[in-house]
């Protein structure tokens, strides 16, 4: 627990020096709050802004964070210096998830807080955004591990966090789009939140965040057995 510990200490300093990373966290939050205090149109449904910038957080602040902070540090040589000082995959793994999806929380609490979700309300959008981030963070994993440097991660992280962040926002507005990304976990959490008074939870919901879940920790499997990640 002491590498963890260290491992997530040394992310918190390195993330206020790492203007890239600091951004995901803040970016659709500040959104959100600025959409919901100046745009009021009749007839639009409660918490609009709130809930789509919701979905599109999930879809990229946690998989871009954790694959730019993985293939940084495999770039530098400092993954491959902390496993030869004695920390094991795991541990790290553990330290920056845990600081991220952390992170990412901070992010959504202030989207609940901005929506004016209380009580219930706000512990359920909390509970699915939780399970909404980590699953974003399994695929940015996967995507860390597998490239060799940060250039090689841009470019196969960009086009997979274009369609997880930007799929549920267009799915609102397209018939054709909305049966595909029905599919898409964050579509899911998109739906989930949209449910927040009345928590309905479906099969479809749980089969597909969870399948996407599972795909996500099979991709990483192989990354990790093919590149390891010093």
């Amino acid at each position: 627990m002491r590498n963890v510990a260290a491992i997530f200490q040394k992310q918190i300093k390195d993330t206020f020096k790492n203007k890239e990373i600091l951004i995901q966290f803040v970016m659709f939050p500040v959104l959100a709050l600025i959409m919901e205090e100046l745009i009021h149109v009749e007839g639009l449904p409660r918490n609009y802004f709130v809930n789509m910038f919701s979905s599109m957080f999930v879809g990229m602040a946690p998989l871009v964070s954790i694959a730019a902070v993985i293939s940084e540090e495999k770039e530098k040589n400092t993954l491959r210096v902390l496993m030869m000082s004695g920390v094991k995959p795991a541990e790290y793994l553990l330290g920056i998830g845990s600081y991220i999806w952390l992170a990412c929380m901070a992010g959504a609490f202030i989207m609940g807080m901005t929506g004016k979700y209380k009580g219930r309300e706000f512990a359920v959008f909390l509970m699915v955004m939780g399970v909404g981030i980590l699953a974003s963070m399994l695929i940015g994993a996967a995507i860390g591990t597998l490239s060799r440097n940060q250039m090689m991660a841009t470019s196969l992280m960009v086009p997979v966090m274009l369609v997880f962040a930007f799929l549920p926002m267009l799915a609102g507005f397209n018939d054709s789009i909305k049966k595909i990304a029905r599919f898409a976990y964050s579509e899911q959490i998109g739906i989930l939140i949209g449910r927040v008074g009345e928590f309905q939870i479906g099969v479809e919901n749980v089969g597909v965040i969870l399948g996407n879940m599972v795909v996500a920790g099979l991709v990483f499997r192989y990354a990790y057995r093919k590149c390891g990640l010093a």
